[in-house]
């Protein structure tokens, strides 16, 4: 039986790595009591995948994973019994049966949402919000990235799906976030402050993502054409 999991990570457990949350939830899941299901062969570990890491520093309150079981009573009690075991800064948001056919999480990830909010004040941006739709509005935003086989142009333009202005000095954004276009807020936040011309470090702001999204038009042939993105805890046996 496939469950998917949401839960959110906060406060000081935005600072672990993505190798040590996986650590985390295997011994979690065992303190639990949940009736995981194992691999086979001579070095047998849970069956577990996380939809996307999440970088270190940063808040979120749409992480996803799934996990296999033999058994269990309902996914009401088995998040209550994940959430008896969770530390101060990760809480299980919900937990769904997945139907049979259901891709994984990983596979399922086409974009994410974030907010950014400035720690200190406001951004040093006059008029945030028509600043961003003039970035936005360009034909193309180019973006070098290092990459380990060495530099590669981007045009931030395809993965940007939505980018405003909230409360005045937050910044919203809905961006690609599938493993062939990946797009990191900061990259985003680097080319918006070469185009206002101003200087917005990533130590000047904090980020939360809000939620992680797959595509509509690939997971239910009913919403083809839909521009409405689907969460991926949506996706439940009926």
């Amino acid at each position: 039986m496939k469950i998917r999991i949401k839960f959110s990570k906060y406060g000081t457990m935005k600072y672990i790595g993505h190798l040590d949350m996986m650590r985390f939830f295997q011994k979690a899941i065992r303190r639990a009591g949940i009736d995981v299901k194992y691999s086979e062969g001579f070095s047998p570990h849970q069956i577990m995948s996380f939809a996307a890491p999440l970088g270190v520093g940063m808040e979120s309150r749409g992480e996803y994973m799934d996990i296999e079981v033999l058994s269990m009573t309902t996914a009401q009690e088995m998040k209550e019994a994940l959430n008896r075991v969770m530390v101060e800064g990760v809480e299980i948001l919900s937990v769904s049966i997945l139907p049979d056919h259901a891709k994984n999480a990983m596979a399922s990830v086409a974009a994410a949402s974030y907010l950014l909010q400035k720690k200190e004040g406001d951004y040093p941006v006059d008029g945030l919000n028509g600043k961003l739709a003039a970035f936005l509005a360009q034909e193309t935003i180019p973006y070098t990235k290092e990459t380990k086989k060495g530099v590669a142009e981007l045009n931030l333009k395809e993965g940007i799906y939505e980018l405003e202005a909230e409360n005045g000095s937050a910044i919203r954004m809905l961006v690609n976030a599938s493993s062939s276009g990946n797009i990191k807020p900061g990259m985003v936040m680097e080319a918006f402050s070469a185009f206002a011309g101003v200087e917005i470090p990533p130590s000047a702001y904090r980020i939360i993502k809000l939620e992680t999204y797959m595509d509509p038009a690939a997971n239910d042939k009913d919403r083809q054409g839909s521009h409405r993105w689907i969460p991926l805890d949506a996706v439940r046996e009926k």
